[in-house]
């Protein structure tokens, strides 16, 4: 074995890959070093906007994960290892791995969404996918409700996030719509004191905005009164019940009749 032919060789490849390999260790520490730096600003921004904890360290390991992933093939790069064929087989496998779980994929970016943006938080009431209630959590890839008949809802939130919300819970104040019918023979003027007496004295009305009582519609049996009232929003469903049986209450014991809906049927002989 000719050792200086081996000497000479191993002077040969070290001067060869020996500066590569030091700038490739250099790039490497410092490449660890500035990721780290870039969590802690991703830490303290994500903190700042109050995202959900869970969220965070998910995302937070997702950035690290994948710079790590950059850095490694850049250092590879660098000491002349091919990376074309790697980044093409991992290409090829996430894209695998997207079409077979395209619908969980859709779920978690509407989780990340919904966590992002807020539209609605938990305990809030909403509406939404034709489900109501008070949300009861919300995870990465699905939102659990709470309907007031205590059942448990589960809302993928891929769909969540494309569709319509309605959040009941935003606002501290909320407008309670009614709708009041007396018949064509009774006296408007009397009716409408009496909604106006209820309203008035009824302690959860706020005066400002002031409540509102009109004849809004000349009904096929009915003269129909819309009684508008602002009130908290924890007031909303009391005010509304309550007034439903005091405006019956009290039309019955001032002579105004609530109708129903009827026809007049006229009948003629044939000669």
């Amino acid at each position: 074995m000719d050792f200086q032919k081996l000497y000479d060789g191993a002077v040969d490849f070290i001067w060869a890959v020996g500066p590569k390999l030091i700038l490739a260790i250099i790039v490497l520490v410092a490449g660890l070093w500035i990721i780290k730096f870039l969590s802690r600003g991703a830490q303290k921004a994500l903190s700042k906007a109050e995202v959900d904890p869970s969220l965070s360290r998910f995302m937070l390991s997702l950035i690290n994960l994948g710079l790590r992933l950059l850095l490694f093939i850049s250092v590879a790069g660098m000491v002349g290892i091919a990376t074309t064929s790697f980044v093409a087989v991992l290409g090829a496998v996430g894209l695998a791995v997207g079409f077979a779980l395209q619908g969980s994929l859709a779920n978690f970016a509407g989780g990340v969404l919904i966590l992002l943006f807020k539209p609605f938080k938990v305990d809030e009431v909403i509406e939404a996918q034709g489900f109501l209630g008070k949300v009861h959590a919300i995870q990465i890839f699905n939102t659990i409700l709470k309907t007031f008949d205590n059942k448990t809802i589960i809302i993928p939130n891929g769909a969540l996030s494309n569709g319509s919300i309605m959040n009941f819970s935003t606002e501290n104040q909320r407008r309670v719509d009614m709708k009041f019918g007396i018949g064509y023979g009774d006296d408007i003027k009397k009716a409408k004191e009496i909604l106006t007496d209820l309203i008035s004295n009824d302690p959860r009305v706020l005066r400002e905005p002031a409540p509102m009582i009109v004849v809004s519609e000349l009904g096929e049996s009915s003269v129909n009164f819309a009684v508008r009232a602002w009130v908290e929003a924890a007031d909303y469903w009391p005010l509304y019940f309550d007034m439903q049986e005091k405006v019956k209450m009290t039309f019955d014991e001032k002579g105004i009749s609530i109708p129903f809906p009827q026809r007049d049927v006229h009948v003629y002989q044939a000669k």
